[in-house]
């Protein structure tokens, strides 16, 4: 990224206040089109920035978000002054996303990308009976409950740490396999892996217990098997103001009430 005068894009989630802070900036700092900029300014809550990551899942270009949103974890905090100042003090975090490979009860095979985390989740009343085994060795032969869930250091507080799933320092080399409310083994509260690890998700009784995917959210349903692994072959880069970087906010939120 040039030391001065970034060329910004900004792009903005569908709220009213998005889209008006997405005229001001651009007026007031110039814009270019996102294929076109050194740093992309994204508007909105976490909802948003994820979408704007998926968009640009194998760009390099950093992406810096400001919280016009209801939710900002992944946010920094909304101001129009110093943009370009707060910017180049911006530190960088890169983030690999999860690869989800779900094989269907129909004999078709869906592939997405994951961020936060890839979730298995019943799609009936009736619990999912689950087979999970980690590098080809099974570690569970049968797990009841209502899901299961690969989360990413960066998804550790989504999605995860709302099923009693672990924080994850971001430069951890680990995932969380974490289950959705687990009725057997009742007392199994889930496990760390190697973030090298290849998780497969076998749906047992599928027919009764039919079983549907989600890698952020993109979802696949009725699924006979799914294997979730790091994807190495991308690097997503976002920014965070100095003194608030994403290893900093999910070391807070280890202590936060």
């Amino acid at each position: 990224m040039p030391a001065s005068s970034p060329r910004l894009a900004f792009v903005a989630s569908e709220r009213p206040e998005a889209i008006e802070a997405r005229a001001r900036l651009a007026e007031r700092y110039g814009a270019v089109d996102p294929d076109e900029a050194d740093v992309i300014v994204a508007l909105g809550g976490d909802g948003f920035m994820l979408e704007t990551l998926h968009e640009n899942i194998g760009c390099a270009t950093p992406i810096y978000g400001m919280n016009r949103g209801s939710v900002g974890f992944l946010m920094n905090d909304y101001r129009e002054d110093d943009l370009v100042e707060r910017i180049g003090r911006a530190e960088k975090a890169v983030i690999r996303p999860l690869k989800m490979t779900a094989a269907c009860l129909n004999g078709n095979t869906q592939e997405a990308l994951a961020i936060n985390e890839v979730s298995l989740l019943r799609e009936t009343h009736q619990s999912a009976k689950l087979r999970v085994l980690v590098d080809g060795k099974e570690r569970l032969p049968e797990l009841v409950c209502d899901g299961l869930l690969v989360a990413t250091p960066a998804g550790s507080t989504a999605y995860n740490l709302s099923a009693h799933g672990p924080i994850i320092p971001i430069d951890a080399r680990v995932l969380a396999l974490t289950p959705i409310s687990a009725f057997r083994p009742r007392r199994w509260r889930g496990a760390l892996l190697p973030h090298k690890a290849v998780v497969t998700i076998e749906v047992l009784e599928p027919a009764k217990r039919p079983v549907a995917a989600v890698a952020d959210n993109f979802e696949v349903r009725d699924v006979a098997s799914v294997t979730v692994a790091e994807d190495r072959s991308h690097r997503l880069h976002m920014l965070f103001d100095e003194g608030r970087s994403l290893k900093e906010r999910i070391l807070a939120e280890q202590f936060s009430a």
